[in-house]
């Protein structure tokens, strides 16, 4: 796997769309669909044993009539989603388990409280200390880190929670010498490389057993060996991508973009200052807030309720913590306004989510048994599937699952839409259900590394100050390249009846 990086001689070329004009486009799309496409519905066959979740019954598919199935209004009112109020139906849709209502406070919670670690200066001070004694030259930290946070993807689902780090490491590691792509790589990119070949992972893994029927964390041994290879291969290339921008920084697609970062003036009492008695504490709080994090999602099933009180408590205790120890730059009125900042930050990713669930809504939302357009393109690639070899069959659930998660960024609701009818696919075609999941892990999780619908994404980026169209110039061949690495783990596990 190789990374792209830029040629300082090459004439400048012209800035990609904004990202926001990318996804409105993508609305126009779904807009025009739920007009010229048509709705289909599925009945549900009964239930699956594991988690009494709906199945629905492949072969129930019918196409609705236009009466019954109408597009999406120009207007929509009385909570109807129409291409003018998409957005605001999108923001207030869901709960405060889910997109996008959850996952709004989530953000803007983790965001703050991050500023106030942030503020208090001790991550920066503790990376700086680390890269001094030698990591920035040997490089040893780069792989290190994705291995790191490759296991939080793999262990208990690390995706939203990168976008914080991002924001720690990318100041840092640029004054290093690396770039803001580096951090993004060691970070986002890590957790969805993990969570794309987990053997444990709750919110996409265990979800898909569940619902296809499959023993609860059963096929382990491939997944292990899925990991180990993907991660190691992956951090390879990401070592091998730092140490050539820290050789020649110009060359880093982002080089101007960091530039306000490279020669952004620092407190030189704060620069100096050596890690002292509060930072370490601060630092050992974060390392604990982490641990307590994962013990809380794996053991106690916490979700984004739980995992924002979490980090709303390590952004209290770090500035009390920080005003107790006077670190220096830090007051009460730098904390609040730190705190500010960093739920501001999130605001891009926020809106991003609403739209992405908009999209979804005027597509006719993903209820199986309600008409939508959604229904209509999983009946015709399944059907298609069913007539092709075992093995053309489990490439397409994987081109399938990763054509779908553009649409549904969430891991556990695409489980809960495709899983159902991928499973009894998989019968129908001469698979295992173990490889139906498979497809879906493997899916789901790598074209995240692109999604412009994903909030993990997005918000990852917009803390790096990286926009989309420059992340996609530099990620396409990278994640191609993981892609086809999936597709030969997919097909050995169809030629060999993975169980």
């Amino acid at each position: 796997m190789t990374v792209p990086v830029s040629d300082p001689a090459a004439p400048p070329k012209s800035q990609g769309p904004d990202t926001l004009l990318i996804l409105l486009i993508v609305v126009i799309l779904a807009f025009a669909a739920s007009w010229l496409a048509p709705k289909g519905v599925f009945d549900l066959a009964g239930t699956v044993a594991a988690g009494g979740r709906p199945a629905i019954d492949p072969t129930s598919f019918r196409i609705v009539s236009s009466s019954e199935g109408g597009g999406a209004p120009f207007f929509g009112s009385g909570g109807e989603v129409g291409f003018l109020n998409f957005l605001f139906e999108g923001l207030v849709s869901g709960d405060r388990n889910a997109a996008t209502v959850g996952l709004m406070a989530f953000l803007l919670i983790v965001g703050g409280s991050f500023g106030v670690v942030m503020q208090t200066g001790a991550v920066e001070r503790g990376l700086r200390s680390l890269l001094a004694r030698g990591a920035s030259g040997t490089g040893w930290l780069i792989p290190l880190l994705f291995a790191i946070f490759a296991l939080g993807g793999a262990v208990f689902g690390m995706g939203e929670e990168a976008i914080v780090f991002v924001l720690i490491l990318s100041p840092a590691l640029i004054r290093a010498g690396y770039d803001s792509l580096t951090a993004v790589l060691v970070t986002y990119v890590a957790t969805q490389v993990g969570f794309a070949t987990s053997w444990m992972n709750p919110f996409g893994l265990v979800i898909a057993q569940g619902i296809a029927g499959v023993p609860i964390l059963s096929g382990m041994p491939l997944r292990l060996v899925m990991f180990a290879v993907f991660t190691g291969l992956a951090a390879l290339a990401t070592w091998r991508y730092a140490q050539h921008v820290k050789s020649r920084p110009e060359r880093s697609l982002t080089y101007a973009i960091d530039a306000a970062t490279r020669t952004r003036s620092v407190d030189p009492v704060t620069e100096a200052r050596p890690l002292g008695i509060g930072d370490i504490t601060i630092l050992i709080l974060l390392a604990a807030t982490v641990a307590w994090i994962a013990w809380g999602v794996v053991a106690e099933s916490y979700y984004l309720a739980e995992i924002a009180g979490q980090f709303f408590a390590l952004g209290l205790t770090a500035g009390i913590l920080a005003l107790a120890f006077r670190l220096p730059g830090v007051d009460a009125n730098a904390l609040a306004g730190a705190f500010r900042e960093g739920a501001m930050q999130m605001t891009p990713a926020v809106i991003v989510v609403a739209i992405a669930k908009g999209v979804v809504l005027l597509l006719g939302g993903d209820d199986p048994t309600r008409p939508s357009v959604l229904n209509t393109m999983l009946d015709l690639v399944g059907t298609w599937a069913s007539h092709l070899p075992d093995w053309g069959s489990a490439l397409s659930m994987l081109g399938l699952q990763s054509v779908l998660n553009l649409f549904i960024a969430s891991g556990s609701g695409q489980a809960a839409l495709t899983m159902p009818l991928m499973a009894p696919l998989a019968d129908m075609t001469g698979l295992t259900r173990q490889t139906a999941v498979l497809a879906f892990q493997l899916g789901d999780g790598l074209t995240n590394i692109v999604c412009p619908a994903s909030a993990a994404l997005m918000g990852s980026l917009a803390a790096a100050r990286i926009d989309w169209a420059t992340w996609i110039k530099f990620i396409w061949k990278p994640t191609l390249a993981l892609l086809l690495l999936a597709v030969a783990f997919v097909t050995f596990a169809t030629l060999s009846g993975y169980q």
